[in-house]
């Protein structure tokens, strides 16, 4: 038997990016594989009363169960509840890869889903995305497609080279497969390492520089898809302060580097109202982790450590609301 969305007390993002378009500003989306990586995404975002989207990839999926998954974002809601201050809360599958995959997320409760068939031809993109949104919107269920590549690691998503998006495919791939939102291609990868020394420029102090984002062509699609929902995958601005703390305790991070955040803030105010942030949360648990074990090595209670990195990917999520996507108080 079937779940609906709405028993979850779940809301799809349909309204979400109606609203976030027009206040300029972007929906945070977060993904989450256990307890303390959800209590601080649903405690950020109470605390900065922000809407927010609850990203599952098909890796954690694998990790945590699709039933924990679906209950623990029920939780969520309730949660918030209990917080103090009731935030739309969607439930997103990030990279889905085939219909069944989809639809087995649809049929479990989450209120949204992307198709990733970037990897396909143009026509085979189209007909899976098309495919996949017709189920969805039968339960009212709001769809991602993509178009272009986005080069970096993430779960299960490798790709070695990214391929921008073409402006001049958005039109005919939006209106022959009725998607809700479409992620781009304008520079931004996967992964804590998005760029090679060879891409990037240094500053002053010996710091790499990534290229700029190719806001010439978000501003094309724009122009063709005026008032449409963009989004950005991969954007994650790998802070070097967490860079050198798990360096600092025995890490071998080299030559990490992200996305600027101002370049993200500015994405933020045009249509681009979601963007996805996962490796940052990563970093910022692990950098507590590493800071715990080194100063307490003799500790073995998994709260000792784990409450510290909820803590700290908390703060983080705090700040990228309030500075960086804009979406603050915006619930």
């Amino acid at each position: 038997m079937s779940t609906s969305y709405k028993d979850l007390g779940l809301v799809n993002t349909k309204e979400m990016f109606a609203k976030a378009i027009a206040g300029g500003y972007a929906i945070p989306a977060y993904n989450f594989n256990n307890l303390e990586q959800l209590q601080a995404i649903i405690q950020a975002c109470v605390e900065t009363k922000s809407p927010v989207i609850l990203q599952v990839s098909s890796g954690a999926r694998k990790y945590a169960n699709s039933n924990l998954l679906r209950n623990m974002a029920k939780g969520a809601v309730e949660y918030a509840k209990e917080l103090g201050y009731e935030i739309p809360i969607a439930l997103h599958l990030d990279h889905g890869d085939t219909f069944e995959l989809c639809k087995d997320c649809i049929d479990n409760g989450f209120s949204s889903v992307m198709i990733d068939g970037s990897h396909h031809s143009f026509e085979e993109n189209i007909a899976l995305t098309k495919k996949v949104v017709e189920y969805a919107h039968a339960h009212g269920v709001t769809v991602e497609g993509e178009l272009g590549v986005l080069a970096g690691v993430e779960d299960d998503v490798v790709a070695e080279k990214s391929h921008y998006t073409k402006p001049e495919e958005v039109i005919e791939f939006v209106s022959r497969t009725g998607v809700d939102s479409l992620a781009i291609s304008i520079g931004t990868s996967h992964g804590a390492n998005k760029f090679t020394p060879e891409q990037c420029t240094r500053n002053e102090n010996g710091i790499l520089v990534p290229p700029p984002l190719r806001f010439d062509i978000l501003e094309e699609i724009e122009k063709k898809l005026p008032g449409f929902p963009i989004v950005l995958h991969g954007s994650s601005s790998v802070p070097q302060e967490h860079v050198a703390t798990i360096n600092q305790y025995g890490g071998a991070l080299k030559d990490a580097v992200g996305i600027p955040e101002e370049q993200l803030r500015k994405a933020a105010k045009s249509a681009v109202c979601k963007i996805n942030i996962d490796s940052d949360g990563r970093l910022a648990m692990t950098a507590a982790i590493r800071k715990v074990f080194a100063e307490k090595p003799g500790e073995f209670d998994p709260r000792k450590y784990l409450g510290p990195a909820r803590d700290a990917l908390k703060e983080l999520y705090k700040h990228k609301n309030e500075n960086v996507l804009g979406s603050a108080g915006k619930a």
